[in-house]
């Protein structure tokens, strides 16, 4: 393997003193376009425009003298460091890092960005960095071509968000542009570029004891399945957590097995008090929490405000209103018998949960999910609630839960 391989970051700047020693020993280069033309590459140096970053690893692995690798911003950040030391190019590099593309972008938009989320969008993975957009105040999206600030804009329909689009940085034709998101679709941007995403609710303030870990701060209430007074106007619902389909054992049992994660949307169907959707949202998840009701939807709304987190509530009736919505990973349905399941089960989620109240609801709703390609468990789920003062029993629940799992996916 080459003698020495050092990844030097670049962010525009010149080139420390450390970077451009190790670069004008190079007797080999690689590196975008722009890389190779920096005046510091030697004249004599072999030169390796990356492409495939596992071909260029080979080609250096086999080389015989001291390899320089060129990246933009820190290559230990999202960057070329992690393939270049993967186990089958057995390349141990030195790094001299430069400014992240993502710090860049957010001191060029003047911001903090400590609690910033930050995700990679490739084609493939573009859905998921939505989704994430959906759920967080703050995303910074390192794009990629096929998956810019124009996809990203469409796939966020009806969600409004300000875009922070950062071109070319560190470069002549470097350029900031703030725009609102349903106005990114109309434009082409140029390639490479960060957008930072911003909205859904107001910016964490800090504290007295000030910040201490990135990304989302944990906050507010600690647990799940909480009680149903923690949620606003539950108390004064008569279909809400009163119901067998919202009771917190019931919830816990659904979350569990939904496990919803950041990168999901879950859509909660029947949301009544908004309490699932709520806390399907703490994990992380983007949600969308539909009820044809509208006190229930504004319910939910009010208990996601109340909790500080970031989903979307869509009135309308199961399963028509379910064919406008963006393509779901994991749902709970709470009401709508046999025809929600199958429309559900159509738009192919990972995991599916509902309950029923009897055993022939259940026998219904589960034939209906084994006949669309999912594997069904089925469990009779008892709780009673216990007065501890005179430990006698305060209330009783009973209830089937049914959990599916795309037969695909099944063990």
């Amino acid at each position: 393997m080459a003698d020495r391989v050092t990844v030097i970051g670049w962010d525009g700047s010149p080139l420390t003193a450390a970077a451009g020693a190790a670069l004008s020993a190079a007797t080999l280069v690689a590196g975008a376009a722009h890389h190779l033309a920096l005046p510091e590459v030697p004249a004599t140096a072999e030169r390796i425009r990356l492409g495939s970053i596992d071909l260029a690893a080979r080609r250096i692995a086999g080389h015989r003298g001291s390899a320089v690798v060129l990246a933009d911003g820190d290559p230990g950040f999202f960057g070329v460091v992690r393939n270049l030391r993967a186990p089958e190019h057995g390349l141990e590099v030195e790094v001299v890092p430069a400014v992240s593309a993502v710090a860049t972008a957010f001191a060029r938009a003047g911001m903090p960005w400590e609690d910033a989320q930050i995700v990679v969008a490739h084609p493939r993975t573009l859905r998921r960095a939505v989704n994430v957009c959906r759920a967080h105040h703050k995303v910074a999206v390192l794009t990629s071509p096929g998956a810019g600030p124009a996809e990203l804009a469409l796939l966020l329909e009806g969600v409004h968000r300000t875009f922070v689009i950062c071109e070319e940085l560190g470069t002549a034709r470097e350029q900031v542009t703030v725009v609102t998101s349903d106005k990114a679709a109309d434009h082409v941007w140029r390639d490479p570029n960060v957008v930072i995403v911003i909205g859904g609710g107001p910016e964490q303030q800090s504290t007295g004891t000030g910040s201490w870990i990135a990304g989302r701060h944990p906050q507010g209430v600690r647990g799940w399945a909480l009680p149903s007074e923690a949620y606003p106007g539950s108390a004064t619902d008569p279909e809400g957590e009163s119901g067998e389909g919202e009771s917190p054992g019931l919830r816990a049992a659904q979350l569990a097995r939904l496990g919803p994660r950041t990168g999901d949307l879950v859509w909660d169907i029947g949301s009544g008090s908004g309490a699932l959707a709520v806390e399907a949202a703490g994990f992380g998840a983007a949600v969308l929490a539909v009820d044809s009701d509208p006190d229930a939807c504004a319910r939910t709304a009010a208990a996601a405000r109340a909790f500080g987190v970031q989903l979307q509530v869509v009135q309308g009736r199961a399963p028509h209103v379910l064919e406008r919505l963006p393509e779901p990973d994991v749902v709970r349905i709470g009401g709508g018998g046999v025809p929600v399941v199958t429309a559900v089960a159509d738009r192919r989620p990972e995991r599916i949960v509902t309950h029923a109240s009897t055993r022939d609801e259940a026998e219904a709703l589960g034939a209906a999910l084994a006949e669309n390609g999912y594997t069904v468990e089925c469990a009779l789920l008892q709780s009673v609630e216990l007065d501890t003062a005179a430990w006698s029993e305060r209330e009783r629940s009973v209830v089937f839960l049914l959990s599916a799992l795309r037969s695909d996916l099944a063990p």
